[in-house]
């Protein structure tokens, strides 16, 4: 191979290079767009009352609020990613038959809740906070739980400061961003598509302006002290059982663990139906009721 050929194919490589990654530079920045929905409108078969969680910086929370019975516990209920508080319906129908109230929000850059980007449980946490400290302040008499899906049970963890609930429940939440980001990578891309990670991470610190580690899970989760129940699914490609079991096994008494079979990366409330309502329910009757 002469000079003129190899030069012109380390040319090449290295244009491909470049090509991709601003190719992944503008999917990230995709990934990080808020996604706001008017969903306060919305004819919904529960009543709820429209709340708005004040936040430092003159910001809000939007969220909606369903009374149950006094005395049964209150609980936090927090979206997966691009998602909004609509997701969570389902979960605050069955809860509300059974007694409980329920607080919906939207978080960070998600529905009615403003934000300029999503940032994958920094400003996220920040509205768990919120959401934890008024209805501590609007149920004085209550025991509060949390149930949150994906990055709404991240941003569950890595709110700060901790002991804000009585009992949490986490669902199909990742151990590490870096792992997050490699399943996805090997998802849509293959199993070359892991090669891509360490640009795709230094991408995603850029445009959230924190330390990657500052936004795994698992480096914070027995800082949570609150009984906690881990639910995850065996076909699930996005955080895998593995990643669940780790989070499990670091994670401080007491804990539970549910491998749903056959589950993937999506409601498990519309996956088990009864039998998510059923283990939901005889959890929070433990903790919230019972103590």
């Amino acid at each position: 191979m002469n000079k003129v050929i190899l030069h012109k194919l380390l040319l090449g490589i290295l244009a491909l290079i470049v090509i991709i990654a601003i190719l992944l530079f503008l999917l990230i920045a995709l990934l990080t767009n808020p996604v706001p929905t008017s969903v306060s409108a919305l004819s919904i078969d529960l009543p709820v009352e429209s709340v708005q969680v004040p936040m430092e910086e003159n910001s809000l929370v939007r969220g909606w609020l369903s009374y149950g019975e006094p005395g049964k516990g209150v609980i936090l209920l927090a979206h997966s990613m691009r998602s909004n508080r609509v997701e969570m319906l389902s979960r605050a129908r069955f809860l509300r038959d059974r007694g409980y109230t329920t607080l919906m929000i939207d978080l960070h850059a998600h529905g009615e809740t403003p934000g300029e980007k999503i940032t994958f449980g920094s400003r996220e946490s920040e509205n768990v906070l919120a959401a934890a400290k008024y209805l501590r302040k609007k149920f004085p008499q209550e025991r509060i739980g949390a149930l949150g899906a994906s990055l709404g049970g991240a941003a569950i963890i890595l709110a700060k400061p901790h002991l804000l609930f009585d009992a949490v429940i986490l669902e199909s939440v990742h151990a590490t961003l870096e792992e997050a980001i490699n399943n996805r990578l090997k998802l849509h891309l293959g199993e070359y598509g892991s090669l891509l990670s360490p640009i795709v991470l230094f991408q995603f610190s850029f445009f959230l302006d924190v330390p990657i580690t500052e936004l795994d899970p698992i480096s914070q989760i027995t800082h949570l002290n609150a009984p906690v129940f881990f639910i995850s699914g065996t076909d699930d490609a996005h955080t895998t059982p593995s990643e669940v079991e780790r989070m499990y096994t670091t994670a401080i008494e007491p804990k539970e663990l549910w491998i749903v079979p056959g589950a993937k990366h999506f409601n498990m409330h519309t996956y088990a139906g009864k039998m998510y309502e059923e283990r939901i329910t005889e959890f929070f009757e433990f903790y919230l009721q019972n103590h």
